[in-house]
């Protein structure tokens, strides 16, 4: 079980319902705890994960839609389209983790997660998921951004989209990564 969370979520933009926040936060929650036993942001090897040693763990969370995620993505990123999902990791490896000397009474900012609502209804609608479930995806996928997990190269990215699966599946959703029944693999129709 990592430090306690203090997840500050705001609701930007968007028609956000109570039970998709409430289905975000439990993402970021299980995906803290699986990073950790995992290892990520640990001291050395075998060390402690800064994730278990902090006193508590801050993360942002901007709920909003397509345009404001439109302007992140084109700011910091160089693409002018939206995307699903946003993160910015304070944190940029385990090796800054290692070298971060945190003092014990100091949270653990971790970065920002920003999720776009009506890209992410149309990628659910698209590829006939529930959209709680997508969300809760990407929850977990910019959570594992914020604590080192990349998909740079197809070694990152197995070892990211593995874990994800493995959340997932403690809770109960189908793996995201396999295509849905009777879909083209290549266009995804």
């Amino acid at each position: 079980m990592t430090a306690p969370l203090d997840l500050d979520i705001t609701q930007d933009a968007g028609d956000w319902q109570a039970v998709e926040i409430d289905a975000v936060r439990g993402a970021v929650e299980k995906a803290l705890d699986a990073a950790a036993l995992d290892g990520a942001l640990a001291d050395g090897e075998n060390g402690p994960s800064l994730l278990d040693r902090a006193p508590v763990i801050e993360i942002s969370l901007t709920l909003t839609d397509d345009a404001a995620v439109r302007i992140l993505n084109r700011d910091y990123r160089g693409k002018d389209s939206p995307t699903n999902v946003l993160s910015f990791a304070s944190l940029e490896s385990d090796d800054e983790a290692s070298d971060f000397d945190m003092p014990p009474d100091m949270p653990l900012m971790l970065g920002d997660i920003v999720i776009a609502r009506e890209t992410c209804l149309r990628e659910a609608q698209e590829q006939n998921k529930p959209l709680v479930n997508h969300l809760i995806h990407l929850a977990v996928h910019g959570t594992l951004h914020l604590v080192g997990y990349d998909h740079i190269d197809d070694d990152e990215a197995d070892k990211m989209e593995q874990l994800e699966r493995l959340i997932l599946a403690r809770m109960g959703i189908d793996d995201p990564y396999e295509p849905i029944e009777d879909q083209d693999v290549e266009t995804g129709r």
